[in-house]
C-alpha cells in the first residue's frame, strides 16, 4: 500500500480544521497509520523544504511552518498520494476544484492549509523524515473489505 505524508499547517490548525482534514481523508477510504501534533524544529523545516532553498519565499516559509503547531500524519491506501492530492485540491486555492479542502477553506497559496507528498518517492522520503518506523501503526480495518477489492 502507498503511504503519504499529510501536514495540517499552522493556518489549518489555528482555524480548527484538523478534524475536517481527517474526516475527509477517512471518508475517502484512506487509513490513518500515524499522527502527531507538534512544533516543527528549524532543522526539520529546512530539511523538508530544502528544494525551495534560495527561492524568494523560502525564509518566510520556514518562519511560517515553525511559528505554530502542525498536525503531521501518515495516510495509507491504494493510490494514496493521488487520492490525498485530489482531496486537498490545487496548491493555489483560487484554482482548486469546488469541494476540495483548499477551495472550501483557503484563499492564498501561502496559507493553503495542508502539505501532501506529490510523488511515491517523495512520500517515502517525507514519511521517513517526519516519522520513525516504530511510529507507523500497522492495523486492519474491518471496513477495508467494503472499500478495497
Amino acid at each position: 500500500m502507498e503511504k503519504t505524508l499529510v501536514l495540517v499547517k499552522p493556518d489549518g490548525v489555528q482555524r480548527g480544521l484538523v478534524g475536517e482534514v481527517i474526516s475527509r481523508l477517512e471518508r475517502r477510504g484512506l487509513k490513518l497509520i500515524a499522527a502527531k501534533f507538534m512544533m516543527v524544529s528549524q532543522n526539520l523545516a529546512e530539511e523538508h523544504y530544502a528544494i525551495h532553498q534560495g527561492k524568494s519565499f523560502y525564509d518566510g516559509l520556514i518562519r511560517y511552518i515553525t511559528s505554530a503547531p502542525v498536525m503531521a500524519m501518515v495516510w495509507e491506501g491504494p493510490n494514496a498520494i493521488a487520492a490525498v492530492r485530489q482531496t486537498m485540491g490545487s496548491t493555489r486555492p483560487t484554482e482548486a476544484a469546488p469541494g476540495t479542502l483548499r477551495h472550501d477553506f483557503a484563499l492564498q497559496v501561502g496559507r493553503n492549509l495542508t502539505h501532501a507528498s506529490d510523488t511515491s518517492e517523495n512520500g517515502e522520503k517525507e514519511v521517513s523524515l517526519w516519522f520513525s518506523p516504530d511510529e507507523l501503526v500497522a492495523w486492519n480495518r474491518d471496513v477495508d473489505r467494503w472499500i478495497l477489492e
